[in-house]
């Protein structure tokens, strides 16, 4: 199995409803594409964040099922119309367990 691990900062002043789009967004891939075998998302409470405000974790059968989401139009979609216009970086952590 593959965790892959993501943190996003969102831009200050982001739209409520564009940041709530971008969570549903992201929830709704496990849904979509094929080979997750979990998903989790939500806004960062901590307060050693240093900026991040929101975190993804998804599970997935193996390495191929993450080379696949990668570049699967659903994932492509909601990265280019939903994250990308409100996020002001992206860190990325992926690993085997």
């Amino acid at each position: 199995m593959v965790e892959h691990i993501v943190l996003f900062k969102v831009k200050a002043g982001a739209a409520a409803d564009a940041v709530a789009a971008m969570v549903s967004g992201l929830h709704g891939l496990q849904a979509r594409v094929p080979g997750i075998v979990g998903l989790s998302v939500g806004s960062n409470f901590s307060d050693r964040n240093k900026g991040f405000t929101h975190g993804l974790v998804v599970r997935f059968e193996d390495r191929a099922a993450l080379d696949g989401y990668l570049p699967h139009p659903a994932h492509r979609e909601v990265v280019e119309k939903l994250i990308r216009p409100i996020s002001e970086d992206v860190l990325v952590v992926d690993y085997e367990i």
